[in-house]
């Protein structure tokens, strides 16, 4: 009764807590784009594609089925994470009369020109060499929306041992060296203005610092991109203890971490990020540190959406 009750809760009010552009275009009844609305959104099939997950609501509106709420062709879907098949059904509620026509439409030319993902981001790191770009994949809860944070900060950020570095502080890095389909929507950090903003061209992501000698130096891990490179090639032929010490070297100064606590670390009134110290408006700051969405990744295995709609 609890899930179902937290369910309403979260479909009535997401769309006036989560922090979406001021020209709402859909009514998103369901509340899809709780999760749905954030660029990046994206999850590593079996095959290594890509699967982008976001959806740019203003373009849908344009589109003729702009006022459709989504599960009326998402028909099976019924619960977060989406298990089974979640692909579209155009023939149970409208093309009943056009199945060959719908079934030979290539859709695939529609969402290629809407799909906003990072196809590289070249961190010289040993964590880039043996980890993919979109590496969170155990948690199919979470791992589009862990996933997306790849374009908006470095992964030492969440996966460093904080515990054993001294003057710790977070600051922004320039990721020039970024690839991205679609349109940027990243941050790009103006030193000289120290305002953060929606990216235009070049990316800035937040990343971990510590202060040596009254200098800043970035704690990245840029010193065993040989040794990993190595350690791939020879990997196969290794023994179960060998291949245990070499990925204990690796991550000597990683931390693992439920997804609950990484959330709450960021995403609270005691967040280890000062946003508005990172150039944030004081709008943005209260949405990222009340986002709303943290309460369905940290509280619940599996998320049931009640019918309220006659679906």
């Amino acid at each position: 009764m609890k899930k179902y009750l937290l369910a309403f809760l979260i479909l009535v009010f997401g769309n006036f807590m989560v922090p979406m552009n001021f020209s709402c275009y859909a009514i998103d009844e369901e509340g899809c784009l709780t999760c749905h609305q954030y660029p990046g959104l994206v999850r590593l099939e079996k095959s290594g594609e890509f699967r982008v997950l976001h959806i740019d609501e203003a373009r849908y509106m344009r589109s003729p089925h702009g006022k459709l709420a989504c599960r009326k062709c998402h028909v099976t879907v019924v619960k977060v994470p989406h298990t089974g098949e979640t692909g579209v059904d155009c023939t149970t509620n409208c093309h009943r009369e056009d199945l060959d026509k719908v079934k030979n439409f290539p859709l695939s030319a529609i969402q290629k020109n809407e799909k906003f993902f990072f196809v590289l981001l070249d961190d010289r790191t040993s964590g880039r060499v043996c980890h993919p770009l979109y590496p969170h994949s155990e948690n199919k809860l979470v791992r589009g929306l862990v996933n997306m944070h790849t374009g908006f900060m470095l992964c030492e950020v969440c996966h460093v041992k904080r515990a054993k570095f001294k003057n710790i502080g977070y600051d922004w890095s320039d990721t020039e060296n970024a690839d991205y389909s679609g349109k940027p929507f990243g941050t790009y950090y103006n030193p000289r203005t120290q305002k953060a903003h929606k990216s235009e061209h070049f990316i800035s992501r937040i990343a971990i610092f510590v202060k040596e000698d009254g200098k800043k130096q970035l704690v990245m891990d840029s010193d065993d991109v040989r040794e990993a490179k190595r350690y791939l090639k020879k990997e196969k032929t290794l023994k179960l203890h060998e291949r245990e010490a070499e990925l204990e070297h690796f991550h000597r100064d990683v931390a693992k971490k439920d997804v609950s606590v990484a959330c709450e670390e960021c995403h609270s009134a005691e967040s280890i990020l000062d946003f508005r110290r990172l150039g944030f408006d004081e709008k943005k700051t209260k949405d990222l540190v009340n986002l709303n969405v943290k309460g369905l990744v940290s509280k619940y295995e599996t998320f049931y959406f009640p019918n309220l709609f006659g679906q």
